[in-house]
């Protein structure tokens, strides 16, 4: 029997030709106040909860993506995107920022309508968030990202979201050290960081671009 071989997910790194290689995703769910209260919850500093997508759920910028299949209701959310160069369990949060290899935009894309129906009937909700080409990035920064900064995305042109990253509940640091807690992380862990309010529909035919202030200009369009 034939053996498969299989190529390992990465993303672009800015500035060069290197690739950064994704050994897993974790996003945070509410970490931002206005999100959470559009989402129905309370929003005053609860626990950070956090799910995964796939390492080959990642889309590079520019690319057209094909709507997913099994939902008519497909929504878009800007994030900042965490690249991690080193890992460890249980760490403290002043250590925190010593993991970062750098940061970049991305688009939590997720099927909301079954989302929606998960929740309702108390069943995880994987395949709302962890589909194929569900987590576009656009080219990782190194450094550690700032603590502010304008974050945004507009569909055709006109903003849908706005917000600053000053306003997430919980801080990068907060989001590593609490979420190693969990697992231990690894080099080549991205941590979706949360999203502003204003998630919504995103069409077929339609073109996103997403942005955070340093950060290159994340852009994708929905196959018609």
């Amino acid at each position: 029997m034939h053996i498969p071989t299989i190529t390992a997910p990465s993303v672009a790194i800015a500035g060069t030709s290197d690739r950064f290689p994704v050994r897993r995703i974790f996003c945070v769910g509410q970490n931002y106040a206005d999100h959470a209260r559009e989402m129905g919850s309370d929003p005053d500093r609860q626990e950070p909860f956090f799910f995964s997508k796939p390492a080959d759920a990642v889309v590079a910028n520019g690319s057209t993506l094909p709507f997913p299949p099994q939902t008519q209701d497909l929504h878009h959310e800007v994030e900042l995107v965490i690249a991690l160069g080193a890992g460890g369990k249980d760490i403290a949060v002043p250590d925190a920022a010593a993991t970062i290899f750098g940061a970049a935009v991305g688009i939590d894309l997720t099927r909301r309508d079954l989302q929606a129906a998960a929740k309702a009937i108390g069943r995880p909700w994987d395949m709302a968030k962890g589909f194929d080409r569900s987590a576009p990035i656009g080219a990782i920064t190194p450094g550690m990202p700032a603590a502010s900064g304008g974050i945004a995305l507009a569909i055709d042109g006109e903003t849908r979201q706005s917000g600053d990253l000053s306003m997430m509940i919980w801080s990068v640091p907060e989001i590593i050290a609490t979420l190693s807690t969990f697992v231990e992380l690894a080099p080549g862990d991205l941590i979706f960081t949360g999203t502003p309010a204003g998630v919504g529909p995103i069409r077929p035919g339609q073109s996103v671009s997403a942005t955070i202030d340093g950060f290159e200009t994340l852009r994708v369009t929905l196959a018609a």
